[in-house]
């Protein structure tokens, strides 16, 4: 499909017909519905617009013709933009009397708002569009729309895509199993309501005008039409830099600048197209860096072709070379050195460039864990899975450099005895008579926990309680969460007896909560009774 010299507003206009095929096979509730009859209002506004713009094109092309003394060739030129009007007309005129039967058939009529009474129907639409074994009026309105594609494309050197295309032609459709088998009248038109119908067909309405309108500036551009006439003039300023550090110059060139409104030149920027509007070509590319010097720039030449058609017939090419410098990116890391990272843990991190700005857009990628964006620009959580890795920084696809960093095992908790609720001092012992619980909490270390406090938590989950006198073990408990009540001990204990305390199971909790078992080795300790 031609479709390099689309306007803005016709690409936004393709790209509403994309959400709207996407929208067809849908069950659509009335919001929706609504939102459909809006589109199809904006498409024939725009059909509506793109028409006038046409009738303007050929009524320019016979004043350029008239001017030049009406040569033949030139009004063998109009001879054929009348046609492409009068095949543009006679579609656009066959498509709105299917529009407005389907209002009458299908969708009731009109309301006494001027609305369609019934604009959710879906059956009478397939009825009238399909038909029983494929005799709808779809199938003849494919052959007419393809025919006047057909018509177009013997004048335009730009060949165009059909316009009624089955599910398996749609390069939106055919990779989608349930519609690809589908044809055209089946596509656009089956389980489809009135208003998503009239919007299908307002769409191609549009197409229409976009094929018409492309066809008639390339006939304008065989005629005086396309004569060099410098009619737009702007003010523009050319500055060495945009960005000027306080207490320096800032320099640059003010000039006036001129362009032709009756042609659409053709611009390059070292050998890629450059898109035109208004008579003005819009530069804009990413910046390839690479072979900086020692000062990080790197000299880069721009390399413009500008061509314009000529009154003779052969075109005239311009052409101009432009130095730059590209300036070598850095960034920073938020704490000014690499920090440690903790396996399996989420250790959150900032990488941010200063020097960049607003152009700083960053990825990042690992080749030793997991990468979790934040939604925050330069922010972002890594789950490591090996003792060392690299993070490469990249910033708008283009990669900045790559950063190595330790990675450290999840160092284990410090265990504290707390007796009857308050923390135990093993020097000092405590009464045979009133030790009633014993809890064992488990405490992670402080750095860790203030890095990482997510992946922090720590529990002790099962301890043995055993009460010992001399060399021998009077009798034990095994308690989960911990610890807890000992009542049953306390009764047995007497001054000089211990109660040791085995830590059979440590736990922790990550910070996507799941628990998994911390390897302690074998953890013990002694409270002496007096």
């Amino acid at each position: 499909m031609a479709g390099g010299k689309e306007t803005p507003r016709q690409k936004m206009i393709g790209m509403m017909y994309l959400v709207l095929t996407a929208m067809l096979a849908l069950q659509v509730s009335s919001a929706i519905i609504e939102k459909f009859i809006l589109l199809n209002n904006s498409l024939e506004l725009s059909s509506g617009a793109a028409n006038r713009i046409n009738e303007e094109t050929v009524l320019k092309i016979k004043k350029a013709v008239e001017k030049s003394g009406n040569r033949a060739a030139d009004v063998a030129v109009i001879k054929q933009a009348e046609e492409v009007r009068k095949y543009s007309a006679d579609i656009t005129n066959e498509i709105n009397s299917v529009k407005q039967e389907i209002v009458a058939k299908a969708g009731g009529g009109l309301n006494e708002e001027g609305g369609i009474k019934n604009p959710q129907e879906e059956a009478k639409v397939a009825e009238m569009m399909i038909g029983v074994g494929k005799n709808g009026r779809a199938y003849k309105l494919k052959q007419t729309l393809n025919a006047y594609t057909a018509q177009l494309n013997q004048l335009s050197p730009n060949k165009f895509q059909n316009l009624a295309l089955d599910g398996k032609e749609d390069q939106v459709i055919k990779g989608n199993k349930e519609q690809r088998n589908k044809d055209f009248a089946e596509l656009n038109f089956e389980s489809t309501p009135v208003a998503a119908a009239l919007a299908v067909l307002s769409q191609k309405q549009t197409d229409i005008r976009r094929m018409e309108g492309e066809v008639l500036n390339y006939l304008a551009s065989k005629v005086g039409a396309a004569d060099v006439k410098f009619d737009r003039v702007l003010a523009m300023v050319s500055a060495d830099a945009k960005t000027v550090v306080a207490g320096t110059k800032f320099k640059g060139q003010m000039f006036i600048a001129a362009s032709a409104s009756g042609i659409t030149p053709k611009m390059s920027l070292n050998g890629s197209p450059v898109k035109v509007e208004n008579g003005i070509g819009l530069i804009e590319f990413t910046a390839q860096g690479g072979g900086y010097n020692a000062e990080g720039l790197a000299k880069r030449e721009l390399q413009a072709r500008i061509t314009i058609p000529t009154p003779s017939g052969r075109d005239t090419t311009y052409t101009m070379n432009q130095e730059y410098f590209v300036v070598k990116p850095s960034y920073q890391i938020e704490t000014g050195t690499l920090p440690p990272l903790y396996l399996g843990c989420a250790n959150k991190l900032s990488i941010q460039s200063p020097a960049l700005g607003p152009l700083w857009a960053p990825s990042f990628s690992t080749d030793g864990g997991e990468i979790i964006q934040s939604g925050q620009k330069g922010k972002f959580t890594i789950v490591p899975n090996r003792a060392q890795l690299n993070i490469t920084v990249s910033n708008a696809g283009n990669v900045l450099g790559s950063e190595p960093f330790r990675v450290n095992k999840v160092p284990k908790p410090s265990l504290e005895i707390r007796v009857n609720g308050a923390t135990f001092d093993e020097r000092k012992g405590a009464p045979a008579s009133g030790t009633r619980s014993i809890q064992v909490i488990a405490i992670p270390d402080e750095s860790f926990k203030n890095f990482s406090p997510e992946d922090a938590k720590f529990r002790v989950s099962e301890v043995e309680i055993s009460l010992a006198r001399n060399n021998r073990r009077i009798d034990g408990v095994t308690l989960k969460g911990g610890g807890g009540s000992i009542s049953s001990l306390a009764q047995k204990a007497q001054p000089g007896d211990r109660y040791v305390v085995t830590i059979l199971k440590v736990e922790r909790q990550n910070f996507k909560g799941a628990v998994n078992e911390v390897e302690m080795g074998n953890q013990y300790r002694t409270v002496p009774l007096y």
